[in-house]
């Protein structure tokens, strides 16, 4: 049997085929919060406590802006919905307590809090030889994901660490896709922030929204939850325009 740099013929064939099953797409870019685990729900915790601090009550839908950016702009929309001026030396103080009191409530989660059909959706994107990326806008991407078990699952993390922009600018995806080995043009991400969606459009990617239709609707394609996205979704995405 032929021998193609280590694999055999048929091996060769036989991935090559699977990525044509596919189409362009080749690497599929999870965000994390709200899409892997509801981590997203620890943040609101976090700023929902500063803010009371500040005497503010922030609502789950004022939430929504704090989605997909970075601590800091997060905490200047605080402060803006509060009507409250602070010193630059005050807000990093806030901004690291906060930050505190997340990475508290997240080393407290379990593997178990991964959302249904995650795991299995990543395992059948191997499968089929595709990349697997995770784009994060927050610092504590890799913590979380050792916590749930799935760091050796990615082939590429980028965390909010190692960008100078944050979603909606697509640099978080472009350097996702660069460090895939793989053209921005054959990605497809899965976000659940308006920001994430925009920031993928941007990066010309294809992209499947996870959560309301109505505040997502610039994606490709909206579903409620991350357990609905299946390697067929990803193949009637070949269909429509970026």
């Amino acid at each position: 049997m032929t021998v193609l740099g280590g694999f055999s013929a048929m091996r060769f064939r036989k991935i090559n085929h699977k990525l044509k099953d596919l189409g362009a797409i080749k690497a599929c870019i999870f965000d994390l919060d709200g899409v892997i685990v509801d981590t997203a729900h620890y943040h609101f915790l976090a700023w929902k406590r500063l803010a009371h601090e500040l005497g503010y009550h922030l609502s789950e839908t004022e939430n929504e802006q704090l989605k997909g950016v970075s601590r800091m702009e997060s905490l200047e929309i605080v402060l803006d919905l509060a009507d409250i001026s602070l010193s630059a030396k005050h807000k990093e103080i806030l901004a690291n307590k906060k930050n505190l009191w997340f990475v508290d409530y997240i080393r407290r989660m379990t593997p178990e809090e991964i959302f249904p059909g995650v795991r299995q959706l990543i395992q059948d994107l191997r499968d089929r030889g595709l990349k697997v990326g995770l784009a994060s806008s927050s610092k504590n991407a890799r913590t979380v994901i050792r916590v749930l078990q799935v760091e050796e699952e990615f082939d590429a993390i980028v965390d909010g660490s190692m960008i100078k922009h944050t979603k909606p600018h697509p640099e978080i995806f472009l350097i996702t896709a660069s460090r895939l080995g793989v053209a921005a043009g054959d990605c497809v991400v899965v976000e659940d922030a308006e920001a994430g969606v925009e920031a993928a459009l941007s990066a010309g990617m294809k992209c499947v929204g996870i959560g309301s239709p109505v505040l997502l609707r610039k994606a490709h394609k909206v579903f409620s939850k991350t357990s609905e996205l299946t390697i067929s979704t990803l193949q009637d995405l070949e269909t429509v325009d970026k």
